[in-house]
């Protein structure tokens, strides 16, 4: 299996870098960089390039042009392009700096959303290495789940 793909997202795909860090996707996300910053820092370290700029992506080879504006056809999009990588959250990415995640110990009481002890098992609870947000199992991440599920739907037929 090819590795998967050290993406580069334009600052008009910033929604969908947040999801692709939820799916444990390598993705940095740019930020007020002018285009010939954005094409040195995707080459310099060989990152694949998101966006819906045309003329940007033309000088970035391997560059995946965007079409749309909506987050569940980009989604879908890049699902299409890249079938074998994993569409479902994981707790790899941190969605804030694209840093790794790493289990911790729960913090003192429960988070609000966090599940109650009769409904769920203890609480994992994963902590960004560098810049120690931290991350659980708890309504907002079911609400991404419930979005994944309806864009992804699994393809049927040829």
């Amino acid at each position: 299996m090819p590795a998967e793909p050290r993406w580069l997202a334009d600052e008009m795909l910033g929604r969908l870098s947040r999801y692709l860090r939820f799916m444990g996707h390598d993705t940095e996300y740019v930020r007020g960089l002018a285009d010939d910053d954005v094409v040195a820092w995707a080459q310099r370290d060989g990152r694949t390039l998101l966006t819906r700029d045309v003329q940007l992506a033309s000088r970035v080879p391997g560059s995946r042009l965007l079409v749309s504006g909506e987050l569940p056809v980009q989604i879908a999009s890049l699902q299409d392009a890249f079938p074998e990588l994993r569409w479902e959250v994981q707790f790899d990415r941190c969605t804030e700096c694209n840093g790794r995640l790493a289990p911790c110990a729960p913090p003192r009481g429960q988070p609000p959303d966090a599940p109650r002890p009769e409904i769920g098992d203890s609480l994992a609870v994963y902590e960004c290495l560098v810049c120690r947000h931290r991350y659980w199992e708890g309504s907002h991440t079911a609400a991404v789940r419930r979005n994944l599920s309806r864009w992804l739907a699994p393809k049927v037929g040829p």
